[in-house]
């Protein structure tokens, strides 16, 4: 509530600092997004500006700091899911989604590639259930996600990639009989 006061007051540095401020105790996704968010859109105006004021060089400065600006928060988030929370897949994952549909509600201003480049390949694996006398007779299926940054540093997973490639090459072949 405190944050969207200084919002509604017009006091984005104060809004900055508390938000600084909550990412100091957590580092949720929802405050990663939310801090985004509130970069994108800080000091806009209502939806009735003019087109005169739109065309305004100040105006588009704005705009493109507001896009940097943005930008800069999910960098951090990115890095810091990449980097602290390595397991936090789905988040990282997740952080990107918001990111792309973020880039692409800029327009001409926004950038894509930025955010494709990072985006994971989604995989489903299968992991083992243990039951109650210890065996592990039960598996269930998960989906995992492969940043093309842990591709670079796990060069193993070169020969999973050309079995899956073989796999589902073999499987291809077998359902055109």
């Amino acid at each position: 509530e405190y944050l969207q006061f200084e919002i509604d007051e017009a006091e984005f540095d104060r809004a900055r600092e508390l938000y600084e401020r909550l990412l100091d105790r957590t580092k949720h996704l929802k405050v990663w997004i939310s801090f985004a968010e509130f970069e994108a859109s800080a000091g806009l105006g209502e939806d009735n500006e003019s087109e005169e004021y739109k065309n305004d060089a100040g105006y588009q400065e704005q705009q493109i700091e507001r896009v940097r600006r943005c930008r800069a928060v999910f960098e951090r988030g990115f890095d810091y899911f990449r980097t602290n929370a390595a397991e936090l897949k789905e988040e990282r994952a997740m952080l990107l989604e918001e990111w792309l549909k973020k880039e692409l509600s800029f327009g001409d201003l926004g950038d894509v590639t930025l955010v494709q480049k990072k985006a994971p390949r989604k995989v489903k694996r299968k992991r083992p259930l243990p039951s109650d006398d210890g065996s592990n007779i039960a598996y269930e299926e998960y989906i995992d996600y492969i940043f093309p940054d842990e591709v670079a540093l796990a060069p193993n997973l070169k020969i999973l990639e050309a079995a899956y490639k073989w796999k589902k090459q073999k499987t291809d072949d077998t359902d055109d009989d």
